[in-house]
């Protein structure tokens, strides 16, 4: 009889991996005041960027920082503004014990960056991202996984399609932005940053009826018009796509 109810009990439940998205903070101070402060600004430019997503914290930029970090604090901030911080990654041993005694767990170190252009450009271009950007609209879903765009975007302004396809109607002025989960379509020039794939979406695409972009990203992966678009893409109709880790930019028939 205890064995029948054991074997009972173990069948209402199944144990299976996972694999979630998560969004990775990058922490690049050990100052919990400054950290809160630099939140604060950037939520207060985004609204609703955030909607209780699992947070991981990447420690790798202050690894050999000697001062200690205060965790508790910083998941405090980051719950304030609707996030769930559950793991960290990338510290020192200290930082790591830290972390996991206000019960964050210790997940894999990242792997090494990716970009396509060289990395003082790279940098250069995310100081552009976060400074410039002025106006920032999260704009409601027209349709089923789809959101239309019909006016023309300044520069400074941002649009983020969160969870769809961003399909923009009028030109994508240099300074501007637009963001996507899913594929980034502009029936007109794109001057500005297109991010596609912004939370990991391998398969996603960025078009244009005239390629001109500032810069252009799938999860992750970037190039920069320092270096120069082939002349077959650069002020054509163009798609850019990933083939594995690799950024390709092609002309549309």
């Amino acid at each position: 009889m205890a064995l029948e109810m054991a074997a009972q009990a173990r069948t209402s439940f199944d144990l299976k991996s996972a694999s979630l998205p998560v969004v990775a903070v990058v922490l690049k101070t050990t100052d919990a005041a400054q950290f809160a402060a630099d939140l604060a600004e950037r939520v207060a430019d985004a609204p609703g960027f955030f909607d209780n997503d699992p947070v991981l914290i990447d420690l790798g930029p202050v690894r050999e920082a000697p001062e200690p970090i205060d965790f508790a604090a910083i998941t405090a901030q980051l719950r304030r503004h609707s996030t769930l911080p559950v793991a960290v990654r990338g510290g020192s041993v200290a930082q790591m014990e830290a972390a996991r005694a206000v019960g964050l767990a210790a997940a894999p170190d990242a792997p090494q960056a990716r970009a396509e252009a060289p990395a003082p450009e790279v940098r250069e271009v995310i100081r552009e991202v976060v400074h410039e950007v002025e106006v920032v609209r999260e704009v409601p879903m027209a349709g089923p996984g789809t959101v239309v765009v019909d006016k023309p975007l300044r520069s400074g302004q941002q649009v983020y399609a969160r969870g769809a396809d961003l399909v923009v109607m009028a030109v994508v002025s240099f300074g501007a932005e637009v963001i996507a989960d899913g594929n980034i379509h502009v029936y007109a020039p794109l001057r500005g940053r297109a991010i596609a794939g912004a939370r990991g979406n391998t398969e996603a695409r960025i078009f244009s009826t005239c390629l001109e972009p500032q810069l252009v990203s799938i999860a992750g992966i970037y190039r920069t018009t320092e270096t120069a678009l082939p002349a077959n893409v650069a002020g054509k109709p163009a798609q850019v796509r990933l083939d594995g880790e690799k950024l390709l930019i092609e002309p549309l028939a």
